[in-house]
């Protein structure tokens, strides 16, 4: 490599020109066979191929909001993985959870999570919360062409908003479809093949200004019932001691909880079923 085509640096020009704070944009200009909107798309279906995410649910509390996912991805009628993690860290005050096509899902969230990390070296800041709902969602939109051939990934988004006025709840939920459509929640959500069963879960215990440790338990309780009616989504498992992946945002940042917590919270619901089926 000459000094002319890289630079006294050593780096081609195009790392040492500002192209902006997207670090999605960057990679569109030095390599756009990188980005996975970018790929050859499929001319089939290729839907059963590929193992697929599902479920993931969030919800608000007094203070901030949470997230968690079951271990279960399916690939057609076959369990693919027990143990799969879908729901992540975006940045300190921000979560997501994937569900659609793992693969793809999986690589757009470590996409993002650098683009979110790259914003803030740049711009010395961290992106408001409806900033960061939006990059992901033009991301989703780069993959409608592998989405409409069955490797859709419809993400669920959720925060801590630092900008909140004061008497608004800081908790934020964001939604999503496969052409990037983005919609606020209020209160709580849920995406993925168990998503309806969850939801009907959640608005039943959910309410308004519940504390953290309440908030945990409707939010393990909803991918119970999830589980109890949705093949595709994973309940709890006490054999092999794996339970549902949930994440807490609130002042403190994003906090992934203990799993010994979490399967305590497991524990005590399918106690709880057990006993009323057992009155039945």
């Amino acid at each position: 490599m000459t000094e002319t085509s890289a630079g006294r640096s050593g780096f081609p020009p195009a790392y040492l020109d500002r192209v902006g704070s997207s670090f999605t944009d960057f990679l569109g200009t030095t390599a756009p066979d990188l980005l996975p909107g970018r790929r050859t798309v499929p001319t089939m279906s290729v839907a059963d191929l590929a193992p697929h995410a599902t479920t993931i649910v969030a919800a608000t509390f007094d203070g901030g909001v949470l997230m968690g996912g079951d271990r279960r991805a399916t690939m057609g009628n076959l369990i693919s993985s027990r143990d799969i993690e879908k729901v992540y860290a975006a940045d300190s005050w921000s979560v997501i959870g994937i569900a659609g096509a793992a693969g793809i899902a999986i690589e757009m969230v470590r996409l993002y999570q650098v683009e979110l990390e790259h914003y803030e070296k740049i711009e010395g800041m961290t992106m408001s919360l409806d900033g960061k709902a939006n990059r992901l969602a033009a991301m989703i939109r780069g993959n409608l062409g592998a989405a409409m051939q069955g490797l859709a990934v419809v993400p669920l988004f959720a925060g801590y908003d630092l900008d909140a006025a004061e008497g608004v709840s800081p908790g934020r939920i964001f939604s999503y479809d496969v052409t990037g459509g983005n919609y606020e929640e209020r209160g709580y959500s849920s995406v993925g093949s168990g998503s309806l069963f969850a939801r009907n879960s959640l608005k039943k215990t959910w309410r308004p200004g519940l504390s953290a440790d309440a908030a945990t338990r409707t939010l393990v309780e909803a991918l119970y019932d999830a589980a109890d009616d949705d093949s595709a989504t994973g309940g709890p498992d006490t054999v092999r001691r794996l339970y549902p992946i949930v994440y807490r945002v609130d002042a403190e940042g994003a906090v992934r909880l203990p799993d010994d917590e979490v399967a305590a919270i497991a524990t005590t619901i399918v106690a709880e079923r057990s006993a009323a089926d057992g009155q039945g």
